[in-house]
This record gives structure tokens, sequence and C-alpha cells, in this order.
């Protein structure tokens, strides 16, 4: 497969002078609102798709939770090929280094396409088993066989889409990123009640409709490339030695996605003595979360293009300002949303399941997490500076405390200690604890900013 490349003095000039030399604020603004569309519109089909499986009973809606995990690992492959190719070529782009882009794009893509193939395989063979090591019951166990099959059936198209995603994000093509992940979701919206209701095939019918979209999604995330990516996508020009740059600067995606199918996968374990009702009410609880730190996670993806076009065009004033304005225009975000969380927590949890049990554990899972979730803005902006600009170590360890060296111990400990007031907890002191870490970590990417910053000067 090749993609045609624009001639070096068309889209590539254009798209080169807008990133570094367009007003910061409007920039970033324009870059972010197709970002947070598409994340909200994501987990907007997740909480409807929550909805429907709801209506099914809480058994369904609790398999789902099962099942998650699952699809964020093989998204999280998709996102360590794609967030680790983009990542690099931000920056190449802003070095103005088509030919070494096209390489990293090209190698990332087979990448993802052929491991989540094996992966894809693998669960299938072994669903049973890897159903059970996510704390699924007999009960639970043939629904959240049915939705699993349906799902791996179309995981290699699923992984590859999230490989497309990030390389057209960091290109600055936001919009066309948005559309291609935002169209299978708003489809499902639609299609999922027609195989759900209609067709009467319940949780089967929920995980066909899901794959549909999927497939669909692909298809259209790859004919946006092929029509307006600067960069040519040629598999000839796969390379084994692009590994090294792509892995290294897409672990901290995959780490972070990781832990969260980890901690998801815990939370479950964890949960499950609490009864059905309150599994359910913690699945529910992490989707409405999930929208508010979708928009957040937005809003920091439509800053990274910025800051690694301007980092390779050596424009280091413009990384710092960005990072400023994002950091306080998600802060204010998560303030409000924590705020209202606060104040409406029981109605959120009916909307989906108007069970008195599981709007009690749902809502008070979910005012416990609001406490501290502002914080989550600081971790996330920085995090996401820190991949983009190389501190491949630093952006690991930040994206591997939060939900996995602090929370993950914290599972096992305090629900064993305080039953489900320890459950409770266990995020926002996670999040205290990573906010704390991330402080000098920060510090040091500022520091070694400055440094960079200074050599220039001197030779420029």
């Amino acid at each position: 497969m090749k993609a045609r490349r624009p001639q070096e003095g068309g889209k590539a000039a254009d798209k080169f002078s807008q990133m570094t030399l367009s007003p910061l604020a409007p920039l970033i603004f324009r870059l972010s609102l197709p970002a947070v569309a598409a994340n909200i519109v994501g987990v907007v089909y997740n909480l409807t798709d929550t909805f429907y499986l709801g209506r099914l009973g809480t058994d369904a809606a609790a398999a789902s939770g099962i099942v998650m995990p699952v699809m964020v690992l093989i998204q999280a492959f998709g996102l360590l090929f794609g967030a680790g190719a983009g990542n690099r070529i931000s920056v190449l782009l802003g070095k103005k280094d088509l030919e070494k882009s096209e390489e990293l794009a090209s190698t990332a893509v087979l990448s993802a396409f052929a491991l989540s193939c094996i992966l894809g395989s693998l669960f299938l063979i072994f669903k049973s088993g890897l159903l059970r090591a996510m704390g699924a019951t007999s009960a639970l166990s043939p629904l959240a066989s049915v939705y699993l099959v349906a799902l791996l059936a179309v995981s290699p198209l699923y992984c590859t889409s999230y490989a497309f995603d990030p390389i057209l994000r960091f290109q600055g093509l936001v919009k066309e990123s948005m559309i291609g992940i935002a169209l299978g979701a708003i489809l499902n919206i639609f299609l999922e009640p027609v195989f759900i209701f209609s067709l009467r095939l319940g949780m089967l019918g929920a995980g066909i409709a899901t794959a549909i979209c999927e497939a669909l999604s692909f298809f259209l995330l790859l004919f946006l490339y092929r029509k307006r990516s600067q960069i040519a996508l040629d598999f000839r020009k796969f390379s084994f030695k692009s590994f090294g740059p792509i892995l290294s600067s897409g672990m901290p995606n995959f780490v972070r996605n990781v832990m969260g199918a980890a901690s998801t996968d815990v939370f479950n374990l964890v949960t499950d003595p609490f009864g059905p009702a309150a599994i359910a009410g913690v699945t529910i609880a992490n989707r409405i979360l999930l929208l508010t730190a979708s928009a957040e996670i937005g809003m920091g993806r439509g800053y990274q293009p910025v800051c690694g076009y301007n980092y390779g065009a050596r424009k280091y004033s413009r990384v710092r300002k960005g990072y400023y304005m994002i950091l306080s225009a998600s802060a204010a975000l998560l303030i409000l949303v924590a705020v209202l969380q606060e104040i409406f927590a029981p109605h959120l949890i009916a909307i989906f399941r108007n069970s008195p049990p599981v709007v009690k554990y749902g809502s008070d899972f979910l005012r416990f997490f609001s406490l501290t979730f502002p914080l989550y803005s600081f971790i996330i902006c920085s995090n996401m500076m820190q991949q983009t600009l190389g501190h491949t170590l630093i952006a690991s360890l930040v994206g591997l405390a939060r939900q996995g060296v602090f929370l993950v111990p914290l599972l096992f400990i305090l629900p064993a200690r305080f039953g489900f007031l320890g459950l409770e907890i266990c995020q926002p002191v996670s999040d205290c604890l990573t906010f704390l870490l991330t402080l000098p970590m920060q510090a040091m990417v500022f520091k070694d900013l400055k440094r960079a910053e200074l050599l220039y000067v001197q030779n420029p």
C-alpha cells in the first residue's frame, strides 16, 4: 500500500507555518476541540452501551465491565505503535524530515495490525481462562463470553484504528482523526438497540453492533489518511530499526493504558465480594468519570502536536506557553465537573441503572473519586508534554504510578481493611501520591527544556 506524498512545498509547508507561527491560544483550541469531541463521542457511546445493557439486567452491565480490560489492552497496543510513531513524527515534521516520518508511520501501522492478529487469536483460544482471571463468576461468564467473541473478531481493525488515530493527530489532522473515530461510535449508538432489542440478540447483539462499527471506523480512517496525510504510507519502508524510537516514545501511552486495564481488572476482583450491584455501580461510575477524563485527554492531545512541532523547530517558548495554557483550561474544567459530580452523583448513576443498591454503590464511588479529580489535569498535561519531548523514563514512571505502582497495592490493602469505603478511597489516595511524584518530574523536564533553549541561543 502506498499513499501519494504531497509536494513538500504544499501541505507540509502550510502545516509547518500553521503549527509554528499561528497564535497559540486559537491554534491549541482548534486542535483540542475535535480531539475532545472525538473522545466525548467515544465515551458517550460507552455510556449508551451501559444504558442499553443495563436494560438487560445488572448481570449484563457487570459483564460488560468484565470484558472492558481486554479491549483496553488491545487499544493500548494500537496506541503503543501509533502514539510512539506520532510523537516522533511531530518533532521530525518540525525539522522538515518527511522521509523518516514515512518510515515510522509505515512500520507502526503494519506492526499494530500484525500484533493484534496474534493477540486476538490467543484471546479467543484461551477465552474461558481469560474471563475467569478477570473475575467473571459462573453467572457472568456466558454473557461476557458472547460479548467478547464478537469484539475479538475485529480486534485487528480496532487496534490498527488506534494506530492511525495518533499518527493523524500529531500531524495536526485532528478533524480527520475525530471523524474516523467518532463516526463509528455515533453509528453504534443507533445500531446497538436494533441488534439488542429489535433482533432480540441481547448481549451478542451488542457485540455484533460494536464490531460492525469498529470495522467501519478503520476503513474510514484508512481513507482519510490516504487523502489528507502529508506522510506516505508505504509498507516497503517497514524497518525493524524504527522499533526503538517507536516503542520508547510510545511506552508511556502503553503503560497508562495497560495499567488502566490491569487496575480495572483488579477493581473487578476486589469488588466481586460486594456482589453484582457493586460491580455494576463501580462500572457505571467509572464510565461517567471517563467522560470528563476523555475531555481532559482531548485537550492535552490538542497541545501535543503543537509541542512536538515547535520543539523540533526549536521554538521553545511556544512549548512552555502552550503547556501553561492547556493546564489552566483543563484544571478549570475538572474543578467544575468535580463539583457537579458531587452534587448530582445519584441522579447520574440512576440514568443507567435505577436500582437502589447500584445507585448507592455507584454514587458513593463517584463522589469520593471527585474529591481529587482536579489533580488529574496536572498529571495528564505534564505526562503528555514529557512523552512528546522524549522524556520516556519520566513519562513512563508517571503513567505507571497513578494506576499501577500506587493504585494496585492500595486496591489489595484498603478494601480488605475498610470494606467498600476502602475501595472508594483507593483512586483519590493514588491521585494525591501521583501528583506529588509528578511535581519534581515536571520540574526536571522544564529544566532540560531551558538547557536546550540556552544551547540554541549560544549555537543557533
